[in-house]
């Protein structure tokens, strides 16, 4: 049985997670063959935008412990930052926008792997939680960083700190998911998401993608900066008949989204 499934229609590539009797739990194996199915799509021309999701009723409930338990060799490999062997590192290097799909509990490295998708939508059934003070490790997949400039630093304490759960709403409301839908209607709307942006040029997603990504870790002036080079060199290389079309093919898609 394959440890991640892949499926993939119209542009747009479905992974999901597939160790639902064991919470998807990201045992050596399943870390491995996630980084290579990742490392894979962002060569996969065929492929836009992929939508990451978990079998059964879990996202992920992270690092396997039982594996980390009976292996004292585990956890180092755990901390591996090569994208051959760490699945955040590959699906933060895929150059595809990456829609998480939570779909359940999202726990420590689970909650690293969410984190690493470039959008987040949770079914109401959603949890994330950060358990690694209770465990007694340190985070290495970037959670201690990431959260507290998505939610805040406070929150991002309250969270971290305690170990408590953030259930599907109050995500909504720290702003670390876009939307909460029923269960039934996720991976249709995350789907249908992915399939929007599917439909823009492909390599003008992906440079845009890359442009908010370097400049959000950049101070703001250094980032206006940074936007004004990549727009001169990008933009020279459109031609006015070029805006024109994609134009018309806009104010279409405006109409049609109008209803």
């Amino acid at each position: 049985m394959s440890l991640v499934v892949v499926e993939t229609r119209d542009g747009v590539a479905l992974v999901t997670l597939n160790r639902p009797e064991a919470m998807n739990a990201l045992s050596k194996a399943m870390r491995a063959e996630i980084a290579q199915v990742f490392l894979a799509l962002d060569t996969e021309d065929a492929v836009r935008a992929v939508v990451l999701t978990g079998a059964g009723k879990a996202f992920t409930a992270g690092l396997d412990l039982k594996e980390l338990g009976s292996d004292r060799s585990a956890l180092g490999a755990a901390n591996a930052t090569e994208p051959e062997r760490n699945p955040v590192a590959a699906v933060e290097r895929c150059r595809k926008p990456v829609i998480g799909a939570i779909n359940g509990a999202a726990i420590t490295g689970g909650f690293e792997l969410a984190l690493a998708c470039d959008i987040l939508l949770a079914s109401t059934n959603a949890r994330f939680a950060d358990t690694h003070a209770r465990v007694g490790i340190m985070p290495g997949w970037g959670l201690s960083q990431k959260l507290s400039r998505l939610v805040g630093i406070s929150r991002a304490k309250e969270a971290s700190l305690s170990g408590n759960f953030i259930d599907a709403e109050t995500a909504l409301a720290w702003g670390l998911v876009n939307r909460v839908v029923a269960p039934e209607a996720l991976v249709e709307t995350a789907m249908k998401l992915a399939a929007d942006i599917a439909s823009a040029p492909a390599e003008k997603v992906q440079a845009y993608k890359q442009l908010i990504d370097d400049g959000y870790g950049k101070p703001l002036r250094k980032a206006l900066k940074h936007e004004r080079e990549r727009s001169t060199e990008i933009n020279a290389a459109v031609t006015p008949d070029q805006v024109a079309k994609s134009r018309e093919g806009v104010m279409a898609r405006g109409r049609e989204q109008k209803g």
